[in-house]
């Protein structure tokens, strides 16, 4: 045992740059924070469409809510309200997707 000792004593100077090697420098783990991110050059003419739409298609939610009320006031005599009631269900659905549709894009970016 002592003759074991006395050959690891004698090589730790030669195994000392050996240990160098071994040693892994730091590297990231996981995914690497980029922030916020940032917009390329001309990006503004893509956000003044999205804008465009965004109004688009919030229009067009509020002229469902209206379409469905005129419906709702022309069949009010026939007392015709369960399909009245799913098409209103499905605009104010679609209201709900135009209204948190940055919120959704954002929690999955």
């Amino acid at each position: 045992m002592s003759s074991l000792l006395a050959a690891v004593s004698d090589a730790s100077p030669h195994l000392a740059p050996l240990a160098d090697l071994a040693a892994v420098p730091d590297q990231p783990s996981g995914v690497p924070d980029v922030g916020g991110g940032e917009a390329p050059p001309g990006a503004e003419g893509l956000l003044t469409v999205l804008k465009w739409v965004a109004w688009s298609v919030t229009a067009l939610c509020v002229a469902g809510i209206f379409g469905v009320a005129a419906r709702m006031a022309v069949d009010h005599s026939r007392g015709g309200g369960r399909e009245h009631a799913r098409g209103l269900g499905l605009v104010l659905g679609a209201c709900l997707l135009v209204g948190s549709a940055s919120g959704i894009v954002g929690a999955l970016v």
